[in-house]
């Protein structure tokens, strides 16, 4: 599990750090560094896949994600910087906590890959926090180190644009790396499902065994009939009808096919996907998100009332509370009812404000916000 989330120079975000729980809610008004936070964290996971460089250059390059303001969060518009230009993310979890500093590209000027960030350090560490005596793999620019007995530098030299998660030879360091990677390539991330008319999760799909739905949805028939194959299709069903009494999802399969079907009260045939409001859709693949089979560490969700009905609000966050049990749940919101019925399932929550200063925390102070330690380059 996740304990804390940090990140530094990222759009709003200046400096921030946030305890994580097992459920944990993220709210505020417009403009407060909600999306930052949650796109920050989704940037992170890129270096599983080792993509965060290519991630940051099609987010517009660093010029585009750095921080804007005065260098300190306080002083005038344009105070001129003195420290180098970087955009800093890490966590800490239960088992390892990794963090890593992008900067300014140093290419030569015939280069055309401008909007390439560097790469200048990575730390992968165990504990809370990266501090000399918890460091496991430390990489400063091309050089990497391992700790071992005692420290040992390694011949692999890295380039700017490669990760120790995912570039790194060394077998001495590899248990450490693999799990890291592992564990963050196993996050998912939920953000605006599509329900238009053309949405893929309205659409029969070839159906395979499905552990965990797919980011746009599109296996949501395979990924119910998954859970229900799994033996924890009462859960399912308990759920939607929770929120629709009286209803039932049914999966019809054609020639490998599948399609999901809607049985509703007072209606003398099932409804297919292509016939269902944008509200139910969104709510059905919600719930096949919360609750696969084979639960992810990690499941992020960016706003998911979008298109609901207020009345779906809170169960919806019984939902949520209730897929908490089994994987670490985030949820990014604005809307207040459902932060709020998650607090009182025992979220954890965080309103962030926005400032001349960035992103701050609501009621954060000194000794509420968890150790970091970001290492110099």
């Amino acid at each position: 599990m996740l304990t804390s989330l940090a990140v530094a120079g990222y759009r709003s975000l200046r400096d921030v750090v946030l305890p994580l729980e097992r459920l944990t809610v993220v709210t505020g008004p417009n403009g407060s560094g909600k999306s930052n936070l949650y796109r920050a964290l989704r940037l992170l996971s890129t270096v599983a896949a080792g993509d965060l460089v290519g991630a940051v250059a099609r987010e517009g390059g660093l010029s585009s994600l750095v921080w804007a303001g005065p260098e300190t969060g306080q002083g005038e518009e344009g105070t001129r910087r003195r420290g180098p230009v970087a955009v800093l993310l890490g966590f800490a979890s239960e088992d390892f906590g990794y963090l890593v500093d992008l900067g300014l590209p140093q290419t030569e000027q015939s280069s055309l890959f401008l909007r390439d960030p560097e790469i200048k350090r990575e730390q992968v560490f165990s504990g809370p926090v990266a501090k000399p005596a918890s460091l496991l793999v430390d990489r400063s620019r091309g050089v990497t180190r391992v700790r071992e007995d005692t420290w040992r530098t390694l011949n692999q030299h890295l380039s700017a644009y490669e990760s120790v998660v995912t570039d790194l030879a060394d077998g001495e360091a590899a248990p450490e790396l693999l799990a890291l990677r592992r564990q963050l390539s196993q996050w998912r991330f939920y953000d605006h499902f599509r329900v238009d008319a053309e949405a893929p999760a309205r659409r029969p799909q070839v159906g395979t065994r499905t552990r965990r739905l797919a980011d746009d949805g599109a296996d949501i028939a395979a990924a119910w009939q998954t859970v229900r194959e799994s033996g924890a299709g009462a859960r399912l069903d308990t759920e939607v009808d929770r929120a629709f009494p009286g209803s039932r999802v049914e999966i019809s399969a054609d020639d490998g096919r599948f399609r999901l079907l809607w049985r509703q009260p007072g209606l003398l045939r099932p409804l297919s996907g292509e016939e269902l409001s944008d509200g139910t859709l969104r709510y059905l693949l919600l719930a096949a998100a919360l609750l696969a089979p084979e639960p992810p560490p990690l499941i992020v969700l960016n706003e998911p009332e979008a298109s609901l009905h207020p009345d779906l609000l809170h169960p919806l966050a019984e939902l949520i509370a209730a897929a908490s049990e089994t994987t670490q749940v985030m949820v990014v919101t604005h809307a207040e009812p459902l932060a709020e019925a998650l607090a009182a399932a025992g979220a954890l929550l965080h309103r962030l404000e926005p400032g001349r200063g960035g992103t701050r925390v609501s009621g954060q102070g000194t000794l509420d916000r968890p150790p970091w330690h970001w290492p110099s380059r």
